[in-house]
């Protein structure tokens, strides 16, 4: 997968295209008795999809953002700096309210892996929810484009998507709200997050659907160089809809205030743990901000 949906999805349940690498296949803890013999081997109990017994919650208005926000992220994977992920607010366009993800990793970084990746989430603009999310990216050289269109109707997304110099198409269905990795961080921004709030959304990814659920932890203090702040501590875990198996826990952070910034996530992808932290936004009638001194990381 790319780095890119790497960061994207760590930006979002931990923040970055982050957490949707595939996991191995985990077993069990090491059996010390005798084996069994066939006849008595019981069939391996199959992993169940969490299952969302509420909706989401409806969101507060006015919308925390505009056009012409922006916000800038330091990413880091392994221990070290990997390179910058922008956020923007597009102007309304044919009734979508777009926004705009940029990865591009660093020189450092590119030896490990060279990523440039660009996502569209289209969103309404009074709901948030998504008619269409594209991705575009270059990979060590590879080039690769994906067009989502969401059916909220019939619960199904078609993917439309060309790898290598090859196209293809799939649908995926879902169950309960269908989201895209973009466009449901600002979604999240506008929930009434209080201590306790659970949710459940179903959410597009290299490909897939994967099932989210979350809970607010708790209200805590950030001390970022970027500020002192107050924000929510959400966790939690992604599922994919047809393979339970694979799961990625996601942490993300956001302020306690009419801004709803985005301060920072934290997941895994396929090379270890990746970080997304804020390092400076631009808002229309703010002054921009830039991170300044070292961070504390008193979370």
């Amino acid at each position: 997968m790319t780095a890119m949906r790497t960061a994207l999805a760590a930006l979002l349940f931990s923040f970055s295209s982050a957490a949707w690498a595939q996991l191995p296949d985990a077993d069990g803890p090491e059996d010390t008795k005798a084996p069994a013999t066939p006849a008595q081997q019981a069939p391996a109990e199959k992993p169940s999809l969490p299952a969302c017994a509420q909706r989401l919650p409806t969101l507060r208005t006015p919308l925390s953002f505009a056009p012409g926000e922006e916000l800038e992220f330091d990413l880091d994977a392994m221990g070290a700096t990997a390179g910058k992920m922008t956020m923007s607010v597009q102007k309304k366009q044919d009734g979508s309210l777009p926004v705009q993800i940029k990865v591009q990793t660093n020189s450092f970084f590119s030896k490990v892996r060279r990523v440039n990746a660009t996502a569209m989430s289209y969103m309404h603009p009074k709901t948030l929810r998504p008619s269409r999310y594209t991705e575009e990216a270059t990979e060590n050289e590879q080039h690769r484009t994906v067009d989502v269109a969401f059916n909220a109707k019939e619960r199904n997304v078609r993917i439309d998507y060309v790898s290598r110099g090859k196209p293809g198409r799939s649908n995926q269905p879902y169950e309960h709200e269908g989201m895209d990795v973009a466009g449901a961080i600002y979604m999240m921004r506008q929930l009434p997050l209080k201590e306790g709030l659970p949710l459940c959304f179903d959410v597009y990814g290299v490909r897939r659907m994967w099932r989210m659920t979350a809970s607010v932890v708790k209200r805590e203090h950030v001390s970022l160089p970027l500020g002192e702040f107050e924000a929510w501590h959400l966790e939690g875990v992604a599922v994919r809809l047809d393979n339970p198996k694979m799961k990625r826990e996601v942490h993300v952070w956001i302020t306690d205030d009419d801004r709803r910034l985005p301060l920072a996530a934290v997941g895994t992808i396929d090379l270890g743990a990746v970080r997304a932290t804020l390092t400076s936004y631009s808002r229309p009638g703010e002054k921009a901000k830039q991170a300044q001194g070292k961070e504390q990381l008193k979370w």
